[in-house]
Order: structure tokens, then sequence, then C-alpha cells
């Protein structure tokens, strides 16, 4: 009786030790180059041709979320440090300083302003509620320009070239 008992519980374990086996997961492929791959809050995944993407948006971050071509690197925080050279929309020009510690300086009418970065911009509201963005385009600069109670969404006043004329922080 000892030896069926015996080999029968041997025979269970080595049932449930199969079944196991067979019910594992295998791992995920391995993704090639050329490819990106999401994973889901499910836990499953699906990838994509990179070949096959024309951008990556990334919404909710912010008034009108990062939108990123393919190759494409957003500026840093740290790119819009300095003291920038940009037009008022008339022909003449005016400096704003970006400051380290979100401060923000325009020599046009010596208004003080904070500023911050959002997807991959200067956003700088003024005191008298005028409010600037300097954004990359293409491999320039340009300053947007906003009336005060508008939007960084809205239509801009102007828009106008944006030089850093210390492209270092100050």
């Amino acid at each position: 009786m000892r030896k069926i008992f015996c080999v029968a519980a041997l025979a269970a374990i080595s049932c449930l030790s199969i079944s196991n086996s067979l019910a594992k997961t295998p791992p995920p492929p391995k993704s090639g180059s050329g490819t990106i791959v999401l994973i889901f809050k499910d836990g499953h995944r699906q990838s994509f041709n990179l070949a096959d993407i024309a951008r990556v948006e990334f919404p909710g971050t912010g008034d009108s979320g990062a939108v990123a071509q393919p190759g494409t690197v957003l500026p840093t925080r740290e790119h819009f440090l300095g003291k920038w050279e940009v037009g008022e929309g008339n022909g003449n020009t005016f400096y704003i300083t970006l400051k380290e510690s979100g401060d923000a300086e325009r020599s046009l009418g010596d208004i003080h302003g904070k500023w911050v970065y959002v997807d991959g911009e200067a956003r700088v509201t003024w005191d008298d509620g005028a409010q600037d963005a300097i954004r990359k385009v293409g491999s320039k600069h340009e300053k947007f320009a906003y009336a005060a109670g508008k939007s960084f969404t809205d239509v801009p006043e102007n828009v106008t070239a944006a030089r850093n004329t210390t492209p270092h922080p100050i």
C-alpha cells in the first residue's frame, strides 16, 4: 500500500510540474531595430515599424501637447537660458532675458515676467499680462507674441525671428 501511495504521489507531482511549465507564458519576442514596442498597463505588447510612423504625440502635457517628428529632438529647458534678440513685429527689436530661476526680463518697457519650459518651448508671462513664446521652428527660432487675455494656443499678434545672443546660461 505504501508503494502505491508513493507512486501515486510521484505521478501527481510530475503532472503538476508539467502543467505548470506549459502554463508559463513564453518570453516576449525581442524587437528588432527600426521598431518601437508599446507595453500597455494590462501587460500586452504591440510593435510598430518606425517607417510607418509619421509622428508621435504626447497629449495632456500642456496647452498643445508635445509633438515630435521621428528623429527630432525637442530643445531642453537649458537651451532657452540667456538673452534673446527678438522682433517687435514692426521691424524693431528688443531683448528677452530668460534666467535659470524662472524669472524673465524684457527690455521693451523694462517689464518683468516669469517663464516656464513647456513642450519644448519657452513660455513667458509678463507682469503686464502679455505673453511671448520662443519656439524652435526648423533650424531657427521664432518669438510668438500674444496679447493680454490670450492663450499660447490662440493666433499670435505677431511672429518674429529670435536669436540667442548668449547661448550659454547667464
